[in-house]
C-alpha cells in the first residue's frame, strides 16, 4: 500500500501524523508524509521523511494575530475574518497534493486541510480517511456552544449548530475548492460525476468525553493518538520560534529567571530558545530539577501565542510561588527563553509522558494532544482556550469533573489561584487518576487498522463510511 498523508495546522496536528506514518512504515506500508513546511524538520528529526505542502502555519497564526477585524466587535467584521483565514494557503495545498497524489492507493488528512486533501482524492478516484480530533461532524450529543449553559440545550440544537457551522465553512472554502461533482446515477457513466470511493472519519478521541457521541457518529473511534514510548521527544526536535509585536527580547525573561548570579540559568538539550548557547550549562537537566524539589505545576501553550511573553511568565510564577509550588513552563512556540533557578524551569517542550505524572497540575490552552497526555498522566487540569476546539475540551472536561476551564484572555493571577483551587480538591484529583487508570494507547495502531480497512478489510463498510462535513 502507498498513502498520502497530508498534515497540516500546528505541531499538535502534525505529531499525530508522524506517529501514523511511523506506524504504517512498520507494518511495511510505502507513506508519503506531507507537513506544512514549517514542521517538516520535526518529522526529519525522528528519521520520517516528509515533504512540505501548503503554506507556513507559523506564518498563517502570524497573519491571525494581525488581523484586527478579529477583535472587532461587529461580529460581520469577524466572520469575514475568519472567511479569509479559512481560506488562507487552500491553493497552496491543493496544488502541492495535486502533485504529490498519483502514485498513491489512499491519501489521509487531519482535520486542518481536510477538504482540500478529499478534493485531489476524489479527483483521482482514491480512498480517503480524515483523522478528527475532536467531534466537529453534526451531532446531538456534543454543545455547539462551548458555553456552560450549552449543556441544557435540547440536542436537535445542537445538531442545527454543527450542521449551520458546517455550512459556513463549506461557504468559506467554496471559492478556493473545485466544485464537487455528483454521483454519477446507477447504471450510467458520466464525465463530470466524481468516482465513488471508500471514505472514513476517523474519530482519533475517547468517545466517553462526549457521551452519547458514539451513537451519533459512525466511526471508527479509536481513541487518542498518543506518544507511547516518548518517539517524539527522544530526538533534539525543533519547534519553530513565532514572533509576534510586543515580544520582549530573551535577555529580559531570563532575568525573570536569574539568581543574584545569573550564570545560574542553563538551557536543556530539548529547549527551542536560539540564544540557548549563551545560557548552557551541561550540569543542569529537567530531570534532575524535578529530582531535586517537590511536585510542579505544568504551564505549557504549545503554538498558542500568550501575548507579552516576560508578564505571562512573572503571572504564573507569583501565583505557583504564592502556593508553595514550583512551575514548570514549556515555552512552545513563544520567545521565552529557557533556564532554571530553584523555583521556575523554562524549557523547549518536555515528555509529557514522562513529565506530566510528576506535576500537581497542568495549565494549558487545551490542544487535543495536551489534553489527552494530561489525561493519560491523571492529572487534574486548568484548560485556558485560546481558539478552533480547544474551549469545547475545557467544557467537555469541566462538566466531566476533570479541569476547571477559562478563556485564556480573561485569565488573571487571581483567576489561575482560583481555578487551581478548584482541581485541588480530593475528589477532582481522584476522578482524574481513575481515568488515567483505564486510559486506552493504542490509538495510532487503531486508526493504522482503520487506514488499512480502506483497501479491503473485514470491517464492516458502514464503519467506514460518513457523511463528514458535508450534508
Amino acid at each position: 500500500m502507498r498513502a498520502l498523508l497530508a498534515f497540516t495546522g500546528s505541531r499538535g496536528d502534525a505529531q499525530p501524523g508522524i506517529l501514523l506514518a511511523r506506524a504504517l512504515r512498520e507494518r511495511g506500508h510505502d507513506v508519503t508524509l506531507a507537513l506544512a513546511p514549517n514542521l517538516v524538520a520535526s518529522a526529519h528529526d525522528h528519521q520520517i521523511p516528509a515533504v512540505p505542502f501548503g503554506c507556513d502555519t507559523a506564518e498563517l497564526l502570524d497573519a491571525q494575530r494581525a488581523d484586527h477585524r478579529f477583535a472587532d466587535r461587529d461580529p460581520r467584521a469577524r466572520l469575514r475574518a475568519l472567511f479569509d483565514l479559512q481560506r488562507r494557503g487552500v491553493p497552496e495545498q491543493l496544488a502541492d497534493l495535486r502533485a504529490l497524489a498519483p502514485g498513491h492507493d489512499l491519501v489521509v488528512a487531519g482535520m486542518a486541510g481536510e477538504e482540500a486533501a478529499e478534493s485531489v482524492a476524489r479527483a483521482l478516484g482514491l480512498p480517503f480517511a480524515a483523522v478528527h480530533f475532536f467531534p466537529i461532524q453534526p451531532n446531538d450529543a456534543v454543545p455547539v456552544a462551548p458555553m456552560r449553559w450549552a449543556a441544557g440545550l435540547p440536542g436537535f440544537v445542537h445538531r442545527w449548530g454543527w450542521s449551520a457551522l458546517a455550512r459556513a465553512r463549506a461557504a468559506a472554502l467554496a471559492p478556493v475548492l473545485p466544485p464537487r461533482s455528483r454521483p454519477a446515477p446507477a447504471g450510467s457513466a458520466s464525465a463530470d460525476a466524481d468516482p465513488e470511493v471508500a471514505t472514513a472519519r476517523i474519530q482519533a478521541y475517547d468517545h466517553r468525553l462526549f457521551p452519547g457521541v458514539r451513537r451519533q457518529l459512525p466511526g471508527p473511534f479509536t481513541g487518542f493518538m498518543i506518544d507511547v514510548d516518548g518517539f517524539l521527544t527522544g530526538a533534539a526536535g525543533r519547534a519553530p520560534a513565532v514572533a509576534s509585536a510586543g515580544h520582549h527580547d530573551e535577555p529580559e525573561i531570563a532575568q525573570l529567571l536569574a539568581k543574584s548570579d545569573s550564570s545560574s540559568a542553563t538551557t536543556i538539550s530539548d529547549t527551542t530558545s536560539p540564544s540557548s548557547a549563551r545560557l548552557r550549562s551541561p550540569t543542569t537537566s529537567l530531570e534532575s530539577w524535578l529530582d531535586a524539589g517537590t511536585a510542579p505545576i505544568y504551564v505549557g501553550f504549545g503554538s498558542m501565542d500568550v501575548g507579552d511573553p516576560a508578564a505571562f511568565v512573572a503571572m504564573v510564577r507569583e501565583v505557583c510561588a504564592g502556593r508553595g509550588r514550583r512551575l514548570l513552563l514549556a515555552s512552545g512556540w513563544a520567545t521565552i527563553a529557557a533556564g532554571f533557578d530553584d523555583a521556575v524551569a523554562i524549557v523547549g517542550q518536555v515528555d509529557h509522558a514522562r513529565v506530566l505524572p510528576r506535576c500537581v497540575a497542568a495549565v494549558h490552552h487545551g490542544g487535543a494532544g495536551t489534553t489527552a497526555a494530561a489525561l493519560r498522566a491523571g492529572v487534574p487540569q486548568v484548560i485556558c482556550s485560546v481558539q478552533a476546539d480547544q474551549p469545547y475540551w475545557g467544557q467537555a472536561l469541566r462538566r466531566l469533573g476533570l479541569a476547571a476551564t477559562i478563556p485564556a484572555k480573561k485569565l488573571t493571577a487571581e483567576r489561575l489561584d482560583a481555578l487551581l483551587d478548584q482541581v485541588s480538591r480530593p475528589d477532582v484529583i481522584e476522578r482524574a487518576a481513575s481515568y488515567a487508570a483505564d486510559f486506552a494507547t493504542d490509538g495510532v495502531e487503531r486508526a493504522a487498522d482503520a487506514v488499512e480497512a480502506l483497501l479491503g478489510s473485514p470491517i464492516a463498510p458502514e464503519l467506514l463510511r460518513s457523511a463528514g462535513r458535508h450534508l
